[in-house]
């Protein structure tokens, strides 16, 4: 058993839960992993809770062998949650309905009544997004399609929530994940949105913790199952994208912009211009974890660079000379290539290769990391905060991703975070919120902008507006 204490972290991703051991500070001792299955059965596909308690319950227990769990921080995705009713442990997860994957497709119908009763941009903080997106259309669609399961429900519970209430017994609410795009929460008015009252759902919404609140230790029937420390702490938790922007807040940098990418490319920014939040190019209006409004511009980033790259990519780097060659002859990878329109409205199931197409995966390579760095940088810029850009993610594997971001970032310097999993990072700096009493120490890099290709620039231009349809 390691010596000093060590946060557990529970993450939940749209593909993965990561169970880490992460100290104080925010360095990773262990990970372990499993995929979020989504099984696709009735009544809608959904993912494998039972498979998922079970999992956590062993492997927390397992960690707890080898290190000093001080707590337990469960953060999430932001779109969706679980309907459970009184007992965690009924069926082995105490959902009362199936957790909606939120790329299930929505029924059309269901579409049209839900634009009609989702209010507006402030009351939602986002668009309609793509599929199931967003907590308040899995609600309807599950009152509608199930209503006399439905009305058995006891909480509805953020993703984060949910494990937190699985694994303690209290349900709470926590401002960063209902400010996630749930449409269950107006942020800059700190109140339910229309729909909750609309629809009776009131009841369902537990009351507010903070992401750093003890909700309890962990429950006596899963110390009892399966040999959990007695009295370990769970917290409340939060959304993850927020969790990993906390971490920036606490180091001192709340004035720079945040590029986080994976399978969405997600800018943030406490200084974003709320005025210029504009739903139509995939802007959001989100909660940090005290409850302070943060801009954001997303996209899907992750399936884009998939769609150009190809199913043969295999995790290859890009190559600067195919980069020359791409810009010389104006190959451009347009959006959107999946069904998310991210910044450029009108555009999902659009994408395509303008001009001469790559011609080697090596090019393929370099075309999608070039269509990456642009689309990072255009939401970034789409929140007119100015100043540093924060990049972290899966994009920092290819060493030329930051450079090219350097070189087309005009308002400051570009810097990179390299730690592994910042979403992680963050939730154990969240655990010792209370207690500290400086700013938490990050390690960051400056990215040297890329100086040998000519024509960026032009080329960066030229995309902008083809990608906008202002050039055909």
């Amino acid at each position: 058993m390691s010596g000093a204490r060590v946060i557990a972290v529970l993450d939940i991703g749209k593909t993965h839960l990561k169970l880490c051991a992460m100290t104080p500070e925010g360095h990773a001792l262990e990970v372990l992993q499993t995929l979020n299955r989504v099984v696709a059965a009735p009544p809608w596909p959904h993912h494998d809770l039972a498979h998922l308690t079970d999992w956590v319950g062993r492997n927390v227990s397992d960690l707890a062998r080898r290190h000093d769990l001080a707590c337990l921080v469960p953060v999430g995705h932001g779109s969706g949650g679980v309907l459970v009713g009184e007992e965690p442990d009924q069926d082995d997860t105490g959902a009362v309905l199936p957790m909606m994957d939120y790329e299930a497709p929505s029924p059309p119908e269901l579409d049209a009544r839900y634009a009609a009763l989702c209010g507006t941009f402030q009351d939602r903080g986002s668009a309609v997004m793509m599929a199931s997106t967003h907590a308040a259309r899995q609600m309807l669609r599950m009152q509608v399609e199930a209503p006399d399961t439905f009305a058995r429900g006891v909480h509805y519970l953020n993703v984060a929530q949910y494990w937190a209430w699985w694994l303690s017994g209290e349900a709470a609410s926590e401002i960063s994940a209902m400010g996630a795009q749930s449409h269950l929460w107006n942020v800059p008015e700190g109140r339910a949105a229309p729909i909750v009252a609309q629809q009776g759902w009131a009841p369902l919404i537990p009351p507010f913790r903070r992401a750093w609140e003890a909700l309890g230790p962990i429950r006596p029937a899963l110390v009892a199952r399966y040999g959990l420390p007695p009295g370990l702490p769970v917290l409340t938790g939060a959304h993850d994208s927020s969790v990993n922007l906390y971490r920036y807040h606490a180091a001192g940098l709340s004035g720079a912009t945040l590029a986080s990418t994976g399978t969405w490319i997600v800018a943030l920014s406490a200084r974003a211009r709320m005025d210029v939040l504009d739903e139509s190019i995939g802007m959001t209006l989100n909660a940090d974890v005290t409850g302070a409004p943060v801009g954001g511009a997303l996209c899907m980033g992750g399936r884009e660079f998939s769609a150009v790259a190809g199913p043969d990519w295999g995790s290859a780097q890009a190559d600067p000379d195919c980069l020359r060659a791409l810009i010389a002859r104006g190959a451009m990878a347009l959006p959107a290539f999946g069904h998310d329109d991210g910044q450029f409205p009108g555009s999902a199931g659009q994408g395509r290769i303008l001009g001469p197409p790559p011609a080697s995966p090596a090019e393929r390579t370099a075309l999608a990391l070039l269509y990456s760095a642009l689309l990072s940088v255009t939401c970034a810029q789409a929140l007119q905060a100015g100043g540093d850009l924060v990049l972290d993610g899966s994009y920092l594997r290819d060493p030329l991703y930051a450079p090219l971001v350097a070189a087309l970032w005009p308002h400051g310097r570009t810097l990179i975070s390299l730690h592994p999993d910042g979403v992680a990072a963050g939730a154990a700096l969240l655990a010792g919120h209370m207690g500290r009493t400086g700013s938490a120490e990050i390690a960051l890099h400056p990215a040297p902008a890329l100086t040998n290709l000519p024509g960026l620039s032009d080329y960066a231009t030229a995309w902008h507006r083809h990608a906008k349809g202002e050039l055909s």
